[in-house]
């Protein structure tokens, strides 16, 4: 059974902003492959659902801990590194783009090093999603801005390809819009 573990950080304060997009987009996931309603676990420290995509069996996780410690919450767990799929902003990639890549470094991401540190693996999927505006912006200041209407439009088309994504097996891959 494989996981998708969305980031971001909980709290009203932070929906919306940019560093929740793969919090946001693992939401989305449950809506439209119509898993069971969110509850809160404090064995796996957030908020947990079950449902099918296509014929596999998936559980979503959106880690009720900050950003920077979501490797507490990926051991919580307890399953195989290769069964993850960690869903997070990028402040690297445009917004409009995501990458799908597997077993690769961190590149700065805080709560992916968290989630390596905790596993001790960088063997998991992630599926990174594009945030930088077109005239780039430091990631410090980026990530906590919220998207602007028409930025909200791409996120969401973006999000609809990643749905589109997950309907197949995992394989890498750039998207752009």
């Amino acid at each position: 059974m494989k996981t998708i573990l969305g980031l971001g950080n909980p709290g009203g304060e932070y929906q919306g902003t940019r560093h929740n997009i793969g919090r946001d987009t693992a939401e989305e996931i449950a809506k439209h492959f119509d898993f069971d309603d969110f509850k809160e676990t404090k064995k796996y420290l957030g908020h947990f659902a079950k449902g099918t995509i296509g014929k596999e069996e998936m559980r979503i996780l959106l880690p009720d801990t900050f950003m920077n410690k979501s490797g507490k919450a990926a051991l919580a767990l307890k399953l195989r590194a290769k069964d993850l799929v960690v869903i997070h902003d990028d402040s690297d990639i445009i917004l409009g783009s995501c990458k799908i890549s597997f077993g690769r470094n961190s590149g700065g991401h805080k709560g992916v090093e968290s989630i390596m540190r905790a596993l001790k693996t960088k063997d998991f999927w992630r599926i990174r999603i594009g945030i930088q505006k077109k005239r780039r912006v430091d990631a410090m200041k980026l990530v906590l801005q919220r998207f602007t209407p028409d930025e909200r439009l791409v996120a969401k088309k973006i999000t609809k390809k990643v749905l589109e994504l997950l309907a197949k097996p995992l394989q890498q891959t750039t998207i752009n819009l």
